[in-house]
């Protein structure tokens, strides 16, 4: 299964509200929505970046939870970034004084705000060019370090706010830098 993308801005503007509702009615499907008002819905993942995402979310929590600097979140979470997309990242964590600033009601629905770190994980039925777009999106949203991790081509693709993408070849451990101070990721 491949990657849907509709477009409705010819039949309907969906608000915040709208999307999220629609979300909720459809809880079995992956859907996001672009800046430009596209409904974007993903396939599921295999077993193997199933298993790899969730190695990268459980990494990312163990170090959060003795760093206590922040909160961190999976592939279920979409949020709002400042442009109007509805994006959900592999796996993303905020600034814990970044969250508190929240509402109740921004918390408990999807958060409207770029985290300060996320991953995206490269499955084998992705196209590299719609991630990469994707990283490029989520840093001129404000974005501070984003990992794309390509086991494909054996590659991690490292974003910084105002900086030029690193790409590092694997195996590789990556660094959390100052954003995610102590955190590192070995990466086979």
């Amino acid at each position: 299964m491949n990657t849907v993308v509709l477009n409705l801005e010819p039949i309907a503007h969906l608000s915040d509200e709208q999307f999220y509702q629609l979300c909720v009615a459809n809880r079995d499907l992956s859907l996001e929505m672009n800046a430009g008002g596209e409904l974007i819905i993903m396939p599921p993942v295999g077993g193997e970046s199933g298993n790899q995402e969730a190695g990268l979310i459980a990494d990312l929590e163990i170090w959060n939870r003795q760093a206590k600097l922040g909160k961190v979140f999976s592939s279920s979470t979409i949020f709002i970034l400042p442009n109007g997309a509805k994006r959900s990242p592999d796996a993303a964590w905020v600034k814990l004084e970044r969250w508190e600033a929240l509402t109740p009601e921004q918390r408990k629905k999807f958060p409207p705000l770029v985290p300060d770190f996320l991953i995206e994980l490269r499955s084998e039925t992705d196209r590299l060019a719609p991630i990469q777009e994707k990283m490029e999106e989520y840093i001129k949203n404000g974005l501070r370090l984003g990992w794309l991790i390509n086991p494909q081509e054996r590659q991690v693709e490292i974003y910084r706010l105002l900086k030029a993408v690193e790409v590092v070849q694997m195996p590789a451990i990556v660094s959390g830098e100052d954003i995610l101070p102590g955190f590192e990721l070995q990466l086979l």
